[in-house]
């Protein structure tokens, strides 16, 4: 059974969990903010492993009772996880891909299931995956369930994007802050799971603290990708224009649509391209970001920026869905006017 003490590098998170449980004042809603994969999940569902056991002691489960084995094997009648891709139980035409938590999932998710009477007796946890995802009529929909929700009540927002929730919401709920992993513990993590040292090393710099991340990235071969990208990018640091880039992008994106696709046959495979390309945009752009703090060069420091600019403008134009060719081959252009003096 997954307990607080199972959580690694988030000990302020946990203490003031504890502190709140011990004290008899935990709040009935809680907003777990903080980076993707650094253990919000993990701490949620361990927090209701304590919030539904019947006999906790010293702010510890009992793992022998009827609440803990349920929650223990996933099965627990009053543990309830909400997922964007949810719409698909109430979408009768099929054809939603889940890319918002409508309010047609949280009305009967949450708002029908909070005023029922608790399975078990000892309360109901609702854990929102994804919350900044809510759209305004679900978020508006659940304040008056999160100022007094009915019964023994545990409502718990997962978010890497807190300012995405209504002031509303969050003026509703205890803030829960959650940190990055140091790279070293990601990386010693990576080694327990049986990564190879080369591959934990670049997975661990390229999550930037995020352990979950790293997993996903390697599994997706996402850290394999980064690889060729980072060569792309020297070769026009280089001096050199990188003629392969803005296929090489394509190719990519795709590769890692699959692989969503793969997990969730119904995903739309546009949107997990744009995705990807928004992800390998981000690691091009922190690569050039380290780059600026290695030289005091007034004209290299100047292409850098420029290369990052051109970044920025690409990641802007996917989410204002401009054609992807055409966005990259406008990308292609300004690196290489910005990284090569002979094509300026």
């Amino acid at each position: 059974m997954l307990k607080f003490s199972d959580i690694f590098g988030q000990n302020y998170a946990i203490k003031t969990l504890l502190d709140a449980y011990e004290s008899d004042r935990l709040a009935h809603g809680l907003i777990f903010s903080g980076p993707v994969g650094v253990g919000k999940s993990t701490t949620a569902k361990a927090l209701a492993g304590l919030f539904l056991c019947e006999k906790p002691k010293k702010s510890q489960p009992c793992e022998k009772c009827e609440s803990c084995r349920a929650i223990a094997t996933d099965a627990h009648p009053d543990f309830h996880v909400i997922l964007k891709e949810m719409i698909r139980l109430y979408d009768k035409t099929g054809k939603s891909k889940g890319t918002t938590l409508s309010i047609n999932v949280i009305k009967p998710e949450l708002i029908e299931k909070v005023g029922r009477k608790a399975v078990m007796g000892t309360g109901k946890v609702f854990v929102i995956e994804q919350a900044d995802y809510m759209e305004s009529a679900a978020q508006n929909c659940m304040l008056k369930t999160l100022e007094e929700p009915p019964g023994r009540t545990l409502i718990i927002l997962i978010t890497d994007q807190p300012g995405a929730l209504l002031p509303t919401i969050r003026s509703r709920c205890q803030l829960v802050r959650f940190v990055p992993l140091s790279s070293n513990l990601v990386n010693e993590k990576l080694r327990e799971h049986g990564i190879d040292a080369a591959t934990a090393n670049a997975a661990s710099e390229l999550a930037d603290g995020s352990l979950g991340l790293a997993l996903k990235w390697i599994e997706d071969g996402v850290v394999t990708a980064a690889a060729e990208l980072l060569e792309q990018l020297g070769t026009l640091l280089n001096g050199k224009p990188a003629t392969r880039l803005q296929d090489w992008f394509k190719k990519a994106a795709d590769a890692y649509a699959e692989k969503q696709l793969a997990r969730d046959e119904l995903a739309s495979k546009d949107q997990a391209a744009r995705e990807g390309l928004a992800l390998y945009l981000r690691i091009a752009s922190e690569h050039i970001r380290r780059l600026l703090a290695q030289t005091d060069d007034a004209e290299r420091l100047e292409q850098l920026t420029v290369a990052i600019d051109a970044f920025h403008e690409t990641a802007a134009n996917l989410d204002a869905n401009v054609s992807i060719p055409l966005s990259f081959q406008q990308l292609s252009v300004a690196l290489e006017r910005a990284l090569i003096p002979s094509t300026k």
